[in-house]
């Protein structure tokens, strides 16, 4: 049996986890935490065999707690986090494994999957140097993130402009280009949608459809259709609707901000 902790500041995502943990018979959950000092102490009075821990955190981040941890007790650590584009290439070669948020049960048993796997050939120290090398691989790339420009060229009426990605509402395929929307205004850049999604690091984007992205900072009305499909309402009035196969993450990613608020 392996004790577990979560650790995030959102109150559905440790539902979340909490409800995919008991249905796993060898999790325990010892304690679930909405800030990262809290469960720092917590951690350290009673170390667990497992750690589920949200990256973005105010106060104290994820990566700053795991840090903060005693390298002979370490926990094997599981990262949460909300964006696709948080360096999930660092994960890709470290031993330290992560959820995308919002993951479904077979995400969750993948992972777990392998933290079973891994419980018994790691001892603490190991475990620290792998999740050293995994933090200064996230910090490096997070520099670099901040010293780039968070611009994109786009065209449109004959002419190009520098767009501030902030701004950007909506990421549409149309064929070999890309459609940006910002407010009422309309431009096309010659991308994929996969490409672009990757331009757009440190926006909250949302695919809601295999063709279409969608930036949730500026949906400002939800509704649904008669058969369960989402529509949102954009800040700039365009109206777009998610597809039969990215309700759910919609459903879940919605899900999550409603009971934020609770």
């Amino acid at each position: 049996m392996m004790d577990v902790i979560i650790v995030d500041d959102e109150p559905a995502a440790r539902r979340a986890v909490r409800e995919c943990c008991a249905r796993e018979p060898d999790l325990r959950v010892a304690g679930e935490y909405g800030d990262a000092p809290t469960a720092l102490q917590a951690i350290r009075a009673r170390p667990p065999q497992l750690l589920f821990l949200d990256i973005q955190m105010d106060a104290m981040t994820g990566m700053q707690l795991a840090r903060s941890l005693d390298p002979a007790t370490l926990p094997l650590i599981v990262f949460v986090t909300a964006y696709d584009h948080y360096a999930l290439e660092a994960f890709e070669v470290s031993a330290v494994d992560y959820l995308l948020k919002p993951f479904d049960e077979a995400r969750f048993q993948a992972t777990v999957d392998r933290v079973r796997r891994r419980s018994g050939t790691a001892a603490g120290l190991d475990r620290h140097a792998a999740l050293e090398s995994l933090l200064a691989r996230l910090e490096s790339q997070a520099h670099v993130r901040s010293g780039e420009q968070p611009r994109v060229l786009a065209e449109s009426g004959g002419r190009m402009h520098m767009l501030d990605v902030t701004q950007v509402e909506l990421v549409e395929a149309d064929r070999n280009y890309v459609r940006l929307i910002v407010g009422r205004e309309s431009f096309h850049a010659r991308s994929t949608l996969q490409q672009a999604e990757r331009s757009f690091q440190g926006q909250p984007m949302l695919r809601i459809s295999r063709s279409c992205l969608s930036n949730m900072r500026h949906v400002r009305e939800v509704s649904r259709t008669p058969r369960g499909d989402f529509i949102l309402v954009m800040a700039g009035g365009t109206t777009v609707t998610s597809s039969e196969g990215y309700r759910e993450p919609v459903r879940q990613y919605l899900e999550r901000l409603k009971l934020a608020l609770v």
